[in-house]
C-alpha cells in the first residue's frame, strides 16, 4: 500500500517534468518573434537576375497559432510568398511555401515544401521535399529546406542535393523593423 501511495504521488510529477521535444523548443523560439518583422540579407547563392539580389528582403512572423505559424517573406514589393509551418500531433514540423498572385489567388506552383523526418534540433529544423513537391516540381525532388534560429538571427536555407544550388537568407533578430502590410491573399 505504501508503494502504491508513493507511485501515485510521484507519477503526476513525472508527467509535469516531461521535457519538450527539440521541435517544440524550436517552435517556442519562433513564437517569441510573433508580430515582429526583420530585414534579411542573402549570405549564400545570390546573383544578379535571380529576383532576390538587390531587393529589400523582409520576414514578418505574422501569425502564431498552436500548430500553425505563418511567416510572409517579402522580396522588394513582391508580397507573394508565405512560409507556413505546421506542427502535427507527433511534434513533427512541416514547411509549405504558399505563393499567391496580387489578387490573392494561388499561383500554379504553390504549397510545395517538406516534412521534417524527426524532431530536429532546438535551433535547426530540416525539411526534405515531400511527395507533393516532387509531383508538382520534379526538379525539386532533392531539395532540402531548413531554418536555423538563435538569439541574434534566423536563416532560411535551400540546398538542392546533387547540384551546386545553395541559397541562404539571414535575418537579424536584434533589430525589428516596421511591420509590413499583409501578404497577398491575406487581410489585415
Amino acid at each position: 500500500m505504501k508503494a502504491l501511495f508513493c507511485f501515485l504521488l510521484v507519477f503526476p510529477l513525472t508527467l509535469l517534468a516531461q521535457e519538450l521535444t527539440n521541435s517544440e523548443k524550436f517552435w517556442k523560439q519562433l513564437e517569441t518573434h510573433c508580430g515582429k518583422a526583420y530585414e534579411g540579407v542573402i549570405t549564400e547563392g545570390g546573383k544578379e537576375g535571380d529576383g532576390f539580389t538587390g531587393k529589400k528582403l523582409v520576414m514578418h512572423v505574422r501569425s502564431c497559432e498552436t500548430d500553425d505559424i505563418r511567416i510572409p517573406f517579402f522580396v522588394g514589393e513582391d508580397k507573394s510568398r508565405t512560409w507556413v509551418l505546421k506542427m502535427n500531433d507527433e511534434k513533427i514540423i512541416s514547411l509549405k511555401h504558399d505563393h499567391r498572385h496580387e489578387d490573392g489567388t494561388e499561383e500554379e506552383l504553390t504549397q510545395y515544401g517538406g516534412v521534417s523526418s524527426n524532431h530536429g534540433l532546438a535551433n535547426l529544423q530540416m525539411f526534405p521535399a515531400d511527395a507533393h513537391t516532387s509531383e508538382i516540381l520534379p526538379a525539386t525532388s532533392t531539395n532540402i529546406w531548413w531554418f536555423t534560429i538563435d538569439e541574434t538571427s534566423l536563416t532560411y536555407n535551400l540546398r538542392r542535393l546533387g547540384t551546386d544550388r545553395l541559397f541562404t537568407v539571414r535575418f537579424d533578430l536584434t533589430k525589428t523593423i516596421e511591420t509590413p502590410d499583409a501578404p497577398w491573399g491575406t487581410e489585415d
